[in-house]
């Protein structure tokens, strides 16, 4: 079942937008390859100085294995007011509403 991380963070000075996405290439490539990972949506909010993300993961396994490794990574930046937190999924309401939850390549039953 696909379990969801959620990230939220202070990123007070962005970048943001298209600087973001600059910035931010390298670590996409390395998220896209992470045990269980199915995509990403990356969220920021320049009004409140905020950036993080919402993953959808295979399993908890894997979501939880990723959350460590994430939290540890931001804290090597200095960043260590995160709010991270792994959320469950409920595929079959998700498929209703074009929830991106299915494993590349399959198709909502």
């Amino acid at each position: 079942m696909p379990v969801i991380a959620y990230f939220e963070f202070p990123l007070s000075d962005g970048p943001w937008g298209d600087d973001a996405v600059g910035a931010f290439t390298d670590l996409a490539a390395e998220i896209a390859v992470e045990p269980g990972f199915r995509s990403k949506i990356w969220t920021e909010d320049p009004e409140r100085g905020v950036a993080g993300g919402v993953y959808v993961f295979d399993d908890a396994a894997s979501a939880e294995a990723y959350v460590a490794k994430h939290t540890t990574r931001l804290a090597g930046f200095g960043i260590t007011d995160i709010d991270a937190r792994i959320i469950g999924v409920n595929a079959g309401l998700s498929a209703l509403t074009n929830g991106a939850v299915e494993a590349a390549g399959s198709k909502a039953a």
